[in-house]
């Protein structure tokens, strides 16, 4: 029942209303600025989309499906331990592990987890906040790690069906940061929210993450067997 009532607040007046736009307002910016990297840089590359080309889009996609957990997060601010540390695990595990995943399979692990762990670690202590201390903990533990496993899955699958694997991780990941919205759905929708923002946060984080991940893996510095 609480499923039903949870895809009925897709198109209703709450936070979860904006979850959408908010994935499309992210293609949209950040579709508009490979587009525009595309034309000025990104074409004279040689094989630039067989070698770069799906890392790239996979990541743009990853980072559409992320920020909403984080717009939840923040209309909401505070919720309760357990709440809270499952959030900051999860928003820091999954996007240290894409991230890294990404950067990994272009550049090597060396710079895939220092790159993943920095996502990671961000994004795992910015939602993992809304708790307090233990929330803190989770996001800095779950983004250290999860930046790590990501580069180095991705370098250990280097030479075996390396892009069947990265469609199937973001698959994965999917699945667990739409579990994630419904879970904060359920632990908030018996509240009032607390922030009303509109879309400037989502296109700010969608242009820095979007550039940083496409420049570090078309021009990055590589390590290892690259």
């Amino acid at each position: 029942m609480s499923l039903k009532l949870f895809a009925r607040e897709l198109n209703g007046n709450r936070v979860e209303g904006e979850l959408i736009r908010t994935i499309l307002y992210s293609l949209l910016i950040s579709f508009g600025l490979l587009a525009l990297l595309y034309f000025v840089k990104f074409r004279y590359i040689e094989e630039f989309m067989p070698r770069y080309g799906l890392l790239i889009f996979l990541s743009v996609l990853s980072y559409a499906i992320l920020l909403p957990s984080i717009r939840q997060v923040r209309a909401y601010r505070e919720f309760a331990c357990m709440s809270g540390m499952m959030i900051g695990m999860t928003v820091g595990m999954i996007s240290g592990f894409l991230a890294g995943f990404y950067i990994g399979a272009a550049n090597g692990m060396f710079w895939g987890s220092v790159f993943g762990m920095i996502v990671g670690i961000t994004f795992g202590i910015y939602n993992g906040l809304c708790c307090g201390i233990m929330g803190f903990m989770e996001g800095i533990t779950a983004g250290f790690m999860g930046g790590i496993m990501g580069a180095m899955s991705s370098v250990m699958m280097v030479n075996d069906h390396l892009k069947e694997a990265s469609v199937i991780v973001f698959i994965i990941s999917g699945v667990i940061l739409i579990g994630l919205n419904y879970m904060i759905y359920k632990e908030t929708k018996e509240s009032e929210r607390m922030v009303k923002e509109d879309y400037v946060f989502t296109l700010f984080a969608s242009l820095i993450l979007t550039s940083l991940t496409s420049l570090m893996i078309v021009f990055g510095p590589r390590g290892g067997i690259f």
